[in-house]
């Protein structure tokens, strides 16, 4: 896969895909004095737009899509939150429906496999220890669609539950964990190979007593999720991640919920209840912080105006990375001939100008 930055560049669209020719009688636009990257991929997003991915209709579940891709998410894997079981199946068909329609990439269970302790804005009557017949049942719902499930993998059940989950080809992460250092280890050497939202709903790093964010950084089979909002983390963690894990292992994530690309006011994250106020979501109950209200576009902006990452290795964050973690590093993640006409067009400033999805303009650069 190609990487860094090429000045004077061309890039030529036919059809769905990027060609290495230009057809003739080829409309050309100038982006001379913008950036153009591949498209964002959000591999952890439970809705937009004011709809929820966990619990609307599927028409609700399109506005979601759209009003990501509006803001250069051109491929999305559909996160639940904790629910029971048959609610969480009935889920898994309708979302898998819309993986097989090519409108997302797959579903990502959060929960109810997760800690009590590390619950975050999960329902704690709902929760359960990871036993493999009931991961096995979400699965088996998702027709071969579902793509990822975080897991606390120090509950009973939990490693058996990530081994089943690589030999179904499923992604397992660490995440809503209040495991040790060592048991941390122990479940990625049984195939573990995602720490969903690194720092947030975990232990904290500590000199005696490490945790999972040691264990989850340092090993090299690990792809670290990074929700850069500016509430989240703080800087220095961010740049901690980035410099210890290396910008091959980093993904940036929204973890949105309802409110992004929606506004302010009160929003339900299963069956709790949100309040979002100044762009920052919580619980009305407790005041956890229930997911966010970020896009990738602004993931980006952030990361290289306020981070100052290098343009490459937020791109990387956004696109190379999470293609190669879902497998689809053949058709998008990267601008090269023969892949997905998935484009992201910034100005100067690194503000969204322009997408396109599979060769189509979701958001019209109209520059001529």
């Amino acid at each position: 896969m190609p990487t860094g930055i090429v000045e004077e560049g061309r890039l030529v669209v036919e059809g769905t895909r990027i060609s290495a020719t230009i057809p003739e009688n080829a409309q050309v636009i100038d982006v001379s004095t913008h950036w153009l990257v591949p498209g964002f991929i959000d591999l952890h997003n439970h809705g937009g737009g004011g709809a929820s991915f966990t619990s609307g209709t599927v028409d609700e579940v399109f506005k979601g899509i759209h009003t990501h891709r509006l803001h250069g998410t051109t491929t999305l894997v559909a996160s639940t939150v904790t629910g029971d079981m048959d609610f969480l199946t009935q889920r898994a068909g309708l979302l898998s429906e819309l993986a097989e329609q090519g409108e997302i990439a797959g579903v990502h269970f959060e929960g109810p496999f997760i800690s009590p302790c590390r619950k975050g804005a999960h329902s704690e009557a709902l929760l359960r220890d990871p036993d493999p017949a009931e991961v096995r049942k979400l699965i088996d719902a998702a027709r071969g669609r579902a793509k990822m499930v975080t897991l606390a993998t120090e509950l009973p059940g939990g490693i058996d539950s990530v081994r089943l989950l690589v030999e179904h080809g499923v992604i397992a992460a660490i995440g809503h964990t209040d495991a040790t250092y060592e048991q941390t280890t122990a479940a990625i050497d049984a195939g573990a190979t995602v720490a969903t939202h690194l720092f947030n709903a975990m232990p904290t790093l500590g000199h005696r007593h490490p945790g999972p964010v040691a264990a989850l950084l340092e090993d090299e089979r690990v792809t670290v999720e990074l929700i850069n909002d500016g509430t989240h983390l703080h800087p220095a963690a961010l740049e901690l991640a980035f410099h210890r894990a290396g910008a091959d292992r980093v993904a940036f994530i929204t973890d949105a919920m309802d409110a992004a690309g929606f506004g302010d006011g009160r929003y339900w994250l299963g069956p709790l209840e949100v309040e979002v106020a100044d762009g920052v979501a919580r619980l009305v109950e407790g005041g956890s912080i229930a997911g966010s209200t970020l896009t990738q576009d602004r993931a980006f902006q952030r990361a290289v105006t306020v981070d100052r990452l290098p343009v490459e290795a937020v791109v990387a964050a956004l696109s190379a990375n999470p293609a190669r973690l879902l497998g689809m590093d053949d058709r998008i993640g990267s601008l090269e001939p023969g892949k997905d006409a998935d484009l992201v067009l910034l100005d100067a400033d690194f503000a969204l100008k322009g997408v396109m999805r599979r060769g189509e303009w979701v958001v019209d650069p109209q520059l001529g």
